[in-house]
């Protein structure tokens, strides 16, 4: 197989090499860390539950379980307790996952973004792939065989504007501005995506941009191709210094962008709380959120960050 590397078409410099990164740890970046008002609570409020409709409950970092139309659904499962290979305090998770992997649905689609440790969680993967033999795992291009080395057989690979399509379902790749690679030698290697899951029963529209920073020219481009989403997932967290971070993570006011974009229904902030990559305060996120969505108008009902355990309607 040719070798080959993924780039990011709208992103000049991303400073995505290890000088910056030591550049970064060394404070060089001087972003102003300020913490969200102690009293603060997102005002935003989502209609009592009820389990007959569509669901989505957040496990952390990336990771949601979704239930639509007889078919259960993870993105980007991790439920490990750091999300490197080495066990540094900086990588551990802050919170335990609400729901055990044991007591999970049967798990019939995975939506994985890409590679990253805090995203392709090798343990999670082999635990679900002995629970749930059934998974049908969506991947970039490229990445299906890191699942075959390891015995797992069922995994579908999409390129950009690809779609998985069964009488049940279509799942279609969209872009994503990110990066991938699990080591220092593999860097861009296998690509990075977002994707947009459509049920054929109900009509229910899912998009979870996975990991990303944001360009006004691909997300706008999604929003063309789709006239609405009942629900997306998009990050919030991970977003100072905002120099260093900006070209591959949204902070909430690039996370607000997308959810116009997309002309999103309902919108939950993925990506920060579970755990601490970045300089922004742990609870600065919500409040960063609330102050975009102000600021433009938008009802806080319509883009939430909800707590994990919390189960939602869409």
């Amino acid at each position: 197989m040719k070798s080959i590397r993924f780039t990011n078409p709208y992103i000049v410099d991303s400073k995505r090499n290890i000088w910056e990164v030591i550049r970064w740890q060394l404070g060089l970046y001087k972003d102003p860390i300020v913490p969200a008002p102690a009293d603060f609570s997102h005002p935003g409020q989502l209609p009592a539950f009820e389990k007959s409709e569509p669901s989505a409950v957040w496990m952390g970092h990336c990771t949601f379980l979704i239930e639509v139309d007889q078919l259960a659904i993870l993105t980007d499962p991790i439920w490990s307790d750091y999300c490197a290979p080495v066990r540094l305090s900086s990588f551990r998770r802050n919170h335990e996952p609400p729901i055990l992997l044991g007591d999970l649905p049967a798990i019939d689609i995975v939506l994985l973004s890409h590679n990253h440790y805090d995203h392709l969680d090798a343990a999670t993967v082999f635990k679900l792939h002995r629970l749930n033999p059934q998974i049908v795992w969506i991947v970039p291009s490229r990445l299906s065989p890191w699942f075959k080395k390891r015995g797992i057989e069922q995994v579908v690979e999409l390129e950009r504007w690809q779609s998985h399509e069964t009488a049940a379902y279509r799942v279609t790749a969209v872009p994503a501005q990110h990066f991938s690679g699990r080591g220092l030698f593999d860097q861009n290697k296998t690509h990075w995506n977002g994707y947009i899951f459509e049920s054929k029963t109900s009509g229910k529209r899912l998009y979870f941009t996975g990991d990303t920073g944001y360009n006004p020219i691909e997300f706008k481009e999604i929003g063309e191709k789709w006239p609405y989403m009942d629900l997306s997932l998009i990050p919030i967290g991970t977003y100072i210094p905002k120099e260093f971070m900006s070209p591959v993570h949204c902070s909430p006011y690039d996370g607000v962008e997308i959810h116009q974009d997309v002309k999103s229904r309902l919108s939950l902030g993925m990506h920060w709380k579970t755990f601490n990559l970045s300089d922004e305060p742990i609870d600065r996120p919500p409040y960063d959120l609330f102050l975009a969505l102000e600021r433009k108008g938008i009802n806080p009902d319509t883009f939430i960050p909800v707590e994990p355990g919390y189960y939602v309607n869409w």
